[in-house]
């Protein structure tokens, strides 16, 4: 540990109480999860859900898609409605002229406001008290409930099927006709709907809350925010100005601020080292990179057109095929390979490097089978989810090889595996490098060994998503599926890249090793933070208590302090380029590392912190603000570090090329516009007028029909094409940069000054 001790236990007990807090406080998911009653009957005995019935309603919905065609309890999709929401306030309104033709022998509408508050108190009391007994493991509703749930269970089977006179409402939700074809599964998808509408609406023992801590907002049943929920938001806030404070304090009187630069070497370091073969067979992952991008940017055009014309392209009926859900999935999981296959292969160009510059034994052989795994994983789950959603694959087969229903994780669980299987092997071929290099005498290896960490928990964490199956208990499921999602990525990766590109500047000869090991250490503590109890901020609503939501909303606040420097980040990253004359063949990388920053700040901080705290994700959970946040964090942090590590590693596989001045600068600028046109003009104002609609009358009509096609709203959808299309020019145009790179037999015309020096 050397000179770096303090730093080094710094970050070993921040993991030891972040980890221990979610550990505990993952018991507690289990502990207190809402029950999955034996039996849902009326007090007749007539039985209207088992357990197993309600978890079959859970395999069926997976096998339409899941979280990618509507959401539950506020994860998923956003064109059609949230089921949980949406089902609880159908069940509602049914109940009331249920009750209202049974007490007066007239529906609810024609009473008189007496009449009608009494029947409301009488449901409200009904809906909220906990009639589940453990000990038998049976809820018991009444025979007026009854009524109202068979009412809406018929609404959701035809809505599921090809009945015409839902037609409309399919084409407004974005539904392919005929979503589910058995009658028997569309039965069963009912009694799951109903029992997570069930939780929403259910008093947890010993408390006045739900199970999902009163979400959704739903006024006719009194789901409002809870005392908790306000408290811990303003805590969260005061946590995070508290961090700030401490920050910008330690920043000003424990950095050293007359560190002296290293002076620069007048030739790159790194074009001098012969390059191994596996370095010169990363060729092909550049450009399953780039194809990936590309397939995944012109999916999220086509999946964003159904927006408004839920089942048609331009007049085309193509839902019968590729349907919103399975674009939708394609988006998504397209997006995550390419962006871990950056890091992947900037791991692998680093290796060697690492290593003396040569490669291990076998090595480029074992990079040639990584990259033929991952297209064997990738082309197998995409036609898993086709044949899943298609309802073509069995159903005993759609979780193992078709889809799992969850977002971000949607592939089978074989193809998982198979991912698993391959970061695995990646891990390998890393410490293959890097333990030699650890083992030999001499030096400074802590900069080394935190990046050792890094890869080590890139390859094991991915791990965590097979600690669920097909019918585990939602609530369990949401736990590990964040600890992917969350923690894998927005942990882990952020460790990684802060440590690679920190380990590569300081190769360069262009930030001295103690200031890199002493900023990966320092940046690696506040990431974890923050980050790793964090994790719980997405668990607020997803049958939870009281403690998880404080402690998510606590930690999760300190994952913005780290962001409140990235101004100087990207300075620093903007300067570097200027210490030699070699590093202008290294601009446009460092461009997408500055990139990086700024949408940090902005995507993760302020778009991120803006549905962070528990009353603001309260109204905000599962409407267009969440996208926002997602598409300016994935892929403006993420996505332009894996296309920065693409081009760095680019420039470095071909030594003769000099980026094009006239496609980098379409590819970057158009990407960012395109970036902030889509989130300003479309995404932010749809998330801004559902939260408004979601304050005023509740989650079920933000989400809703009748308020999704007003046609303020459906001019705002079509105002996105606008963004779209810059972002998918930008993308095309860093997509051929990349292929003319590898494949081009000549540098550009337009090489730039420093081609002579380039090959020198």
């Amino acid at each position: 540990m050397g000179n770096y001790r303090k730093l080094w236990f710094t970050l070993i007990g921040v993991l030891i109480v972040t980890f221990s807090l979610l550990g505990y406080y993952g018991a507690e998911v289990y502990r207190t999860a809402p029950p999955i009653p034996a039996k849902i009957a009326t007090a007749g005995g007539e039985v209207l859900f088992t357990h197993d019935s309600i978890l079959d309603g859970q395999t069926a919905w997976q096998s339409v898609g899941g979280m990618q065609l509507g959401s539950i309890w506020g994860h998923g999709a956003y064109q059609a409605p949230d089921w949980t929401a949406d089902w609880l306030h159908r069940e509602l309104l049914n109940w009331l002229d249920v009750a209202a033709e049974r007490a007066h022998g007239k529906p609810f509408a024609e009473l008189d406001a007496a009449a009608q508050a009494v029947l409301r108190d009488r449901m409200k009391t009904e809906y909220r008290t906990n009639t589940y007994n453990p000990e038998t493991g049976v809820a018991t509703v009444s025979t007026t409930r009854a009524d109202a749930i068979a009412m809406t269970a018929l609404y959701y089977g035809q809505l599921f099927s090809d009945a015409p006179a839902l037609h409309k409402t399919r084409e407004h939700f974005a539904m392919k006709e005929n979503t589910l074809p058995s009658a028997e599964r569309r039965a069963q998808m009912t009694g799951f709907f109903f029992w997570t509408a069930w939780a929403a609406a259910t008093e947890r023992p010993g408390t006045t809350a739900t199970y999902t801590n009163n979400w959704p907002h739903e006024p006719l049943i009194g789901n409002k925010p809870t005392a908790e929920n306000m408290v811990w938001s303003v805590m969260s806030v005061v946590v995070m100005m508290a961090g700030v404070g401490f920050l910008v304090w330690g920043w000003a009187f424990l950095r050293k601020h007359d560190e002296v630069e290293p002076t620069p070497p007048q030739h790159d370091p790194l074009s001098r080292v012969p390059l191994t073969p596996s370095q010169r067979g990363l060729g092909k992952y550049l450009f399953l990179i780039v194809a990936l991008f590309s397939f995944q940017v012109l999916l999220g055009g086509f999946t964003a057109h159904y927006t408004v014309e839920g089942q048609q392209f331009y007049g085309i009926n193509v839902s019968q095929w590729f349907p919103y859900s399975l674009v939708r999935t394609w988006h998504i999981q397209s997006a995550l390979f390419w962006i871990a296959t950056g890091f992947l292969a900037a791991g692998l160009f680093l290796a060697p490097l690492i290593n003396g510059g040569k490669d291990p034994a076998w090595q480029k052989l074992g990079v040639d089978i990584l990259f033929w795994a991952l297209v064997v994983v990738v082309v197998g789950s995409f036609v898993g989810n086709y044949l899943a959603i298609a309802q073509i694959m069995p159903p005993e087969w759609n979780f193992w090889l078709g889809h799992q229903g969850y977002e971000y994780v949607d592939l089978g669980r074989l193809w998982q595996i198979g991912k698993f299987t391959g970061i695995a092997f990646w891990l390998v071929l890393m410490l293959r490098g890097i333990v030699p290099a650890l083992r030999t005498p001499g030096g400074d290896k802590n900069l080394l060994a935190l990046l050792t960490a890094s890869v080590v928990a890139i390859g094991l964490f991915y791990g965590a998503g097979f600690f669920y199956g097909e019918r585990t208990h939602l609530s369990v499921m949401e736990y590990w599926r964040w600890w992917v999602v969350h923690l894998w990525v927005e942990g882990f990766f952020e460790v990684f890249a802060t440590t690679a590109l920190a380990f590569i500047f300081s190769t360069l000869g262009l930030v001295s090793p103690r200031m890199a090991t002493a900023a990966s250490l320092a940046s690696a503590s506040l990431f974890m933070l923050g980050g790793v109890p964090g994790t719980f901020h997405h668990l607020y609503f997803s049958g939870t208590t009281t403690p998880v939501m404080a402690v998510g909303a606590s930690f999760s606040a300190l994952e913005v302090v780290p962001l409140v420097v990235l101004g100087h980040e990207a300075w620093e990253h903007w300067r570097l380029q200027h210490r030699a004359k070699w590093m202008a063949n290294l601009k446009w990388p460092l461009m997408c590392f500055v990139a990086v920053a700024f949408w940090n700040m902005l995507g993760a901080g302020v778009f991120g912190f803006m549905i962070n705290p528990p009353i603001a994700l309260y109204y905000l959970q599962g409407l267009n603000t969440t996208p926002v946040h997602a598409h300016a964090a994935l892929f403006g942090v993420y996505g332009f570090l894996a296309l920065g590590f693409t081009l760095l590693v680019l420039r470095y596989i071909r030594p003769q090329l000099v980026f094009s001045e006239r496609l980098m600068k379409t590819g970057f600028w158009w990407l960012n516009a395109g970036l902030v046109l889509m989130i300003a003009t479309s995404l932010l104002p749809i998330g801004l007028f559902q939260f408004h609609a979601s304050v005023s009358e509740g989650l079920w009509y933000a989400r809703g029909e009748a308020f999704m096609q007003q046609p303020f709203m459906q001019t705002l959808r079509w105002v996105r094409t606008f963004g779209d299309v810059v972002f998918i020019v930008g993308a095309l145009a860093m997509a051929w940069q990349v292929v003319s790179g590898l494949f081009g037999s000549r540098a550009p015309a337009q090489a730039g000054p420093y081609l002579a020096q380039a090959r020198r």
